[in-house]
């Protein structure tokens, strides 16, 4: 028979009543006076967004000569920090302001990888269904290629100020190509840079 040691008891009990007692409060995200912290936050995705898209807004790179729009495709975005970040956290604000702009269009049928959106292909093989009036299905030579690539790299460094100090850089970089040229038509960096007590963690 196995005995339940007193003391455990008593301290998980007293971590449930601290945190049934400790409140939970909304953010406000549009004006948040909450302190740093060392890893990134949203504020942190927001300011590296926010720069990016008014630098390239005001670089004059997305302005097609025609009048049209760009079409974009999102290309890697790297992760190299100590985090677990999804880069889409980064990516989606910028697809969507540049979207608003209506300078440019983002494609979910081009990928590295795979297509962000598998449906416009899929539905291509309805084609050879007799169940589907084929006049209604997408037909070939319809897809629009892209014209720009975005592509980047997210970059922390972690140096020791002293023996109670530690300071955390991070580096959002972020490149737009042609590609029909290959040539980077933007680039932009922007830095964050948090100091903070060598307890706390930056991942």
């Amino acid at each position: 028979m196995k005995f339940i040691n007193t003391r455990t008891v008593l301290a998980v009990l007293a971590t449930i009543s601290i945190n049934a007692c400790t409140p939970t409060e909304n953010i406000d995200i549009h004006n948040d006076q909450a302190g740093a912290i060392m890893g990134l936050d949203y504020r942190d995705f927001h300011k590296a967004s926010s720069e990016a898209i008014s630098s390239m807004l005001q670089s004059g790179a997305v302005n097609k000569p025609d009048g049209t729009r760009y079409v974009l495709a999102i290309s890697r975005i790297v992760n190299d920090t100590m985090q677990r970040i999804d880069t889409d956290q980064l990516i989606k604000k910028i697809r969507v302001e540049l979207l608003n702009s209506g300078k440019v269009i983002v494609t979910t049928a081009v990928s590295l990888n795979k297509a962000e959106d598998s449906m416009a292909m899929h539905a291509r093989k309805l084609r050879q269904s007799d169940e589907f009036k084929q006049n209604t299905v997408a037909q070939k030579g319809q897809m629009i290629a892209p014209d720009l690539s975005l592509s980047g790299k997210i970059i922390q460094r972690n140096l020791k100020i002293d023996s109670d100090k530690q300071q955390a850089e991070y580096y959002f970089q972020l490149s737009l190509s042609n590609i029909n040229t290959g040539l980077a038509v933007w680039e932009g960096e922007t830095v964050i840079g948090k100091r903070g007590s060598n307890q706390a963690v930056s991942w």
